[in-house]
């Protein structure tokens, strides 16, 4: 049952088995110095029969970290913790991709000792921030100079380095959901006036260079990257998406990278909205690798699209909470077991509404 779902398909150095991705999904389960716990490597094991395991975002340095008990690639501790995560899955013949995260103007200044975050611009995010005492305003982001430009693309060089380290087969750049590579590559959260803002092909630069840099540490066999390219996500927004992002679809199809995903919330949306065109054509115009497209997506309309040559993969997210053996109950034409308890334990600490959805019957 659904075929096109189960045909194998290749991500650069990765060999997949069938095309259903886990899309990364923030759950709260390190603790507060970015250190994976071990209830997270029987989590995902049990998720390890998806083609691609993109794991939940993980910070690359204090300062881009602002997720309450949210992982981290930065110590030695936490890719010491890392290394039987990714062992469990690739014993249970998985895969797994390390999703590399700096916030921006999202990290609260509690995260930072009361120091400004750093953005594309000085502005300010929207609505409130998730800390340790609950939700607070955020604060006004400080436009990050030259020297802090090179300075972050040092760190995603180092998380690069220490994912593999831990074990993990490729790493995606989260461009994605309203952080600091999205602050700066749309227009209405970039207001630079130097090499980094203005036209499109400006506003890219700071991806194509984090991009490259990326791929010098791990060739761009193992390097994807993650975008929202339609409608607005955390007061992140741009008035011409299309132009914004098929320039950046150039970045990756220049560099050859492994796999871009998109997620693209339709006007119906069950976890974000927008009226604006979903830009996954744009985007295959300009890139010519594996396509993964993510939101709101059923086994079917997955099945579907893939079949279509719209894209190449499907990832899919809130499913894979309360189904951990997703790949088997898609074969199986079963339904999605329903996520209990949402989203109170979508981040809380523990094993409840995490490790405790069992497995299809039978």
């Amino acid at each position: 049952m659904h075929e096109a779902l189960f045909q194998p398909i290749r991500y650069g150095a990765i060999e997949a088995p069938n095309r259903i991705v886990m899309a990364p999904l923030t759950r709260g389960r390190a603790d507060k110095a970015g250190v994976p716990s071990d209830l997270m490597i029987e989590y995902y094991r049990q998720r390890a029969g998806a083609g691609l395991i993109i794991s939940e975002g993980t910070g690359i340095s204090v300062e881009g970290l602002g997720w309450p008990f949210a992982p981290g690639i930065w110590t030695d501790a936490q890719v010491e913790a890392w290394k039987p995560v990714t062992e469990a899955v690739h014993a249970a013949g998985g895969r797994i991709a390390c999703q590399l995260w700096h916030m921006g103007r999202t990290v609260h200044p509690d995260f930072l000792n009361g120091a400004a975050p750093i953005s594309a611009s000085a502005t300010t995010a929207p609505d409130h921030a998730h800390t340790y005492e609950g939700r607070k305003p955020y604060g006004e982001a400080r436009a990050g100079t030259r020297d802090d430009i090179a300075r972050i693309i040092d760190d995603y060089g180092k998380a690069a380095h220490n994912a593999r380290a831990a074990g993990f087969d490729a790493v995606q750049l989260h461009g994605a959901n309203g952080y600091l590579i999205d602050q700066f590559l749309r227009a209405g959260t970039n207001l630079r006036e130097d090499e980094y803002g203005g036209p499109a092909n400006n506003r890219v630069r700071f991806l194509r260079e984090v991009l490259e840099r990326l791929v010098d540490v791990l060739g761009s066999e193992r390097v994807g990257v993650r975008f929202s390219p339609n409608g607005a996500t955390q007061g992140c927004d741009d008035p011409d998406p299309a132009s914004v992002f098929g320039a950046a679809a150039k970045v990756c199809e220049d560099l050859d990278l492994a796999f871009v995903e998109l997620r693209q919330p339709g006007p119906d949306g069950t976890f974000g909205r927008s009226d604006v065109p979903r830009q996954h054509g744009t985007v295959r115009a300009a890139y010519s690798g594996p396509l993964i497209l993510n939101s709101d997506y059923d086994a079917a309309t997955a099945a579907a699209d893939i079949a279509a040559g719209i894209c190449d993969a499907v990832s899919f997210g809130r499913p894979y909470i309360s189904n951990p053996d997703l790949d088997r109950r898609i074969a199986a034409g079963a339904e999605f077991a329903p996520n209990k308890g949402v989203p109170q334990t979508w981040y809380t600490p523990g094993p409840v509404g995490y490790i405790d959805y069992p497995p299809m019957a039978g």
